[in-house]
């Protein structure tokens, strides 16, 4: 965040010559953007700003997430970060405490600044963290409910990989790691009968190789439509996660009428109800196990239509995109009544 001064410089020459009406942030940690030229500009243009968090990273010292360690060091003061070396890592100096204090005195120097959390878990860290001063809603992800809609199109599908088992257990993750469960798969995969198959997609290739036999691995799907169709082929889908704050992958499942198991983790329970699936706690192997026998015995058809309708009432992008639109004209009516009061003045 404190790198990239003159890519940031001439992104502030482009807001300023769009003049906008509303400035919505997303992330800011990966390395592209300078935090303390991009927030020195913001404090003085008096536009109105959004920023939607996706993970925790704007009120910590270094990480994005710390559920998997239990960290609470961002309540008080960040420091000796047990993280530095995870995303957005740093390998050899821990600046946590710095960036702590640098980010809460940057982050609210914004007098017209809405957070947007994605889940109501997130919302509640915000709360409890130095920016809880700033006002706050809530809007969930949304998916493209054209394109994740249960398949019958699934043989070609069922033919290319080889997939012949009655009951199939799905997982999709963007980088497998221990955080996402990937341990957690292997040791279900040593509790399941013959009759039951695990697919896992977005491995790498030396993941894929040290993979057991029931589990088949793949680095990642051809497209959007082949992953509805291993979404729609599943009997279940699987989400081990030890941290995360509203996974998409829950919502497109849904969306094909597949039901979801997923741990007791941040936002990631908040897609599940009781006539959608299962929660477990993390890393209780035998519960996860359990579910998935309850899905078997109840049958996919059991759940698939309130999957489907779940995701259709709650989770549709086009009724996202209108929550921001209203967040955004309510804002610009705002600063305009500001203005003229103001201009009264």
């Amino acid at each position: 965040g404190l790198g990239s001064r003159k890519s940031t410089k001439i992104l502030i020459k482009q807001i300023q010559n769009i003049n906008p009406d509303i400035i919505h942030l997303h992330h800011l940690h990966g390395y592209y953007i300078n935090i303390k030229i991009l927030f020195n500009y913001l404090k003085n243009a008096k536009i109105p700003i959004v920023w939607t968090f996706h993970d925790c990273w704007s009120f910590t010292g270094h990480c994005s997430h710390f559920d998997f360690i239990g960290c609470n060091k961002w309540k008080m003061e960040c420091n000796n970060c047990p993280q530095k070396k995870e995303y957005p890592s740093s390998i050899w100096k821990d600046r946590s405490k710095q960036n702590y204090y640098l980010k809460n005195k940057l982050f609210n120097s914004i007098e017209n600044l809405t957070i947007v959390s994605v889940s109501n878990w997130l919302n509640k860290l915000v709360s409890e963290s130095f920016l809880c001063n700033n006002s706050r809603v809530v809007i969930n992800n949304g998916i493209d409910l054209n394109l994740f809609k249960p398949s019958s199109n699934i043989s070609d599908v069922l033919a290319k990989y080889n997939i012949n088992k009655e009951f199939v257990i799905l997982g999709v993750a963007g980088n497998w790691s221990k955080r996402k469960g990937l341990i957690d798969f292997i040791k279900l995969s040593e509790l399941l009968n013959e009759e039951m198959f695990i697919v896992l997609v977005g491995l790498s290739k030396k993941q894929i190789l040290g993979l057991p036999k029931n589990i088949l691995g793949l680095e990642k799907t051809e497209n959007r439509e082949e992953l509805n169709n291993l979404f729609s082929v599943a009997d279940v889908f699987v989400n081990p996660t030890w941290e995360d704050s509203f996974p998409t992958t829950n919502l497109e499942a849904l969306a094909c009428g597949t039901p979801v198991i997923t741990y007791n983790t941040g936002g990631s329970i908040e897609s599940v109800d009781n006539d959608t699936g299962f929660i477990v706690e993390k890393g209780d192997i035998a519960s996860l196990y359990n579910s998935i026998k309850q899905v078997k015995k109840n049958g996919k058809e059991f759940y698939s239509n309130k999957c489907r309708e779940r995701a259709v009432k709650l989770y549709n992008k086009d009724d996202k995109f209108n929550e921001y639109l209203s967040l955004y004209n309510r804002l610009i009516q705002n600063q305009a009544k500001d203005g003229s009061i103001n201009e009264s003045n």
